[in-house]
């Protein structure tokens, strides 16, 4: 078996366009439904469905299946995916600062669903400054 460096196993594991954010989904509902989170996160079917399979097969997430008709599904995220928490935040943290840094567009999503006190700690300012921006674009 080839030694696998570890960035490149982490990447792995979160790297695709919605992990991150379904992840960190999860852990702000504590679960998930299928097409519930379609609707909110604006991703299409086959991709929602790819993600969650590959954050299930890397350990990171628990699909729970009930015995009911209509059929109920939900996600959950397991102690792995609940261990990775802290680093998504730090690097979301880190994400939100760079962008405003390089006056990127931030998705005002982005900051609905990250409304924990540790991150209105470390970014209020850049928070409050964005909404304020989006706010004089939007009345001119």
């Amino acid at each position: 078996m080839e030694p696998v460096n570890p960035y490149h196993f982490v990447t792995g594991c979160i790297s695709g366009k919605w992990k991150m954010t379904i992840l960190h989904h999860i852990h702000h509902y504590g679960k998930i439904r299928f097409n519930e989170t379609k609707k909110t996160l604006h991703v299409s079917e086959k991709v929602l469905s790819q993600q969650l399979k590959e954050l299930t097969h890397d350990g990171l997430v628990e699909r729970i299946q009930y015995n009911t008709i209509p059929l109920k599904v939900e996600y959950i995220l397991t102690p792995l995916g609940e261990d990775l928490i802290p680093a998504l935040d730090i690097l979301y943290i880190w994400s939100i600062r760079r962008m405003a840094d390089l006056n990127m567009e931030i998705d005002l999503d982005a900051f609905k669903v990250h409304t924990e006190q540790k991150y209105e700690d470390q970014l209020m300012s850049i928070m409050d400054a964005y909404m304020e921006k989006q706010k004089l674009s939007r009345n001119e």
